[in-house]
């Protein structure tokens, strides 16, 4: 698959509902939802996107994936992989795979307030900005488990961004099961998340369904 080069407020109009994929902008009236809110082409006015009673199971799944693709930022072999991983997993497999794509280190970075979106947090990890357990870490799909910890690396800490980023990151909320140092700009898993503490408008049981076909 290649990698989408595309507006990604047109992959919001496609599922029908905000994603947050531009971070601070969608909350702004600059956001492309808002002011067009049906779903993107020739017969988005009057097309249905997949949502609708009438939807077929197959519909119905294949959008609750891609939507948590899109989430996520993955390309379908990677997001897959992280399913067979979670397969691999006791427990309920929807909430194993939800807590292997929030464990991953750019996911992290967002969650910490770090970011403000997950696509900038997955730059700034592969410019090697962070440290996780005091390494230089520069890939983003690194997947973090509790105990571990994750800093903005040294050398960062002198550059524009970084400088300003301890007053910007104290407005943003960071996620329950982090703990966050905003003085050191570090942070650490303390534990894995609940499903309670994911996005609410995933649905991962279609999702298994999906890849259980």
């Amino acid at each position: 698959m290649a990698k989408y080069l595309g507006p990604v407020c047109k992959l919001c109009r496609r599922e029908g509902e905000k994603l947050f994929l531009k971070g601070e902008r969608c909350f702004t009236a600059k956001c492309a939802f808002d002011r067009r809110g049906f779903a993107p082409g020739q017969h988005g006015r009057t097309g249905s996107r997949g949502g609708s009673d009438r939807a077929s199971d197959y519909s119905r799944q294949l959008r609750a994936k891609q939507k948590a693709r899109r989430v996520y930022g993955m390309f379908e072999k990677q997001f897959r992989r992280y399913f067979t991983l979670a397969l691999k997993r006791r427990g309920l497999t929807g909430l194993n795979f939800l807590q292997t794509l929030e464990t991953r280190l750019d996911n992290v970075v967002f969650r910490l307030g770090y970011a403000a979106s997950r696509a900038q947090a997955r730059e700034l990890v592969n410019h090697g900005h962070f440290v996780v357990n005091e390494r230089r870490m520069d890939i983003p799909s690194m997947l973090l488990k509790p105990g571990d910890k994750i800093a903005v690396k040294e050398g960062s800490m002198a550059t524009t961004f970084f400088k300003e980023l301890k007053d910007i990151a104290e407005t943003r909320n960071s996620a329950t099961w982090l703990e966050r140092d905003l003085k050191t700009l570090s942070g650490r898993v303390v534990r894995l998340p609940e499903r309670a503490e994911i996005d609410g408008n995933l649905t991962e049981q279609l999702i298994v369904e999906y890849y259980s076909r």
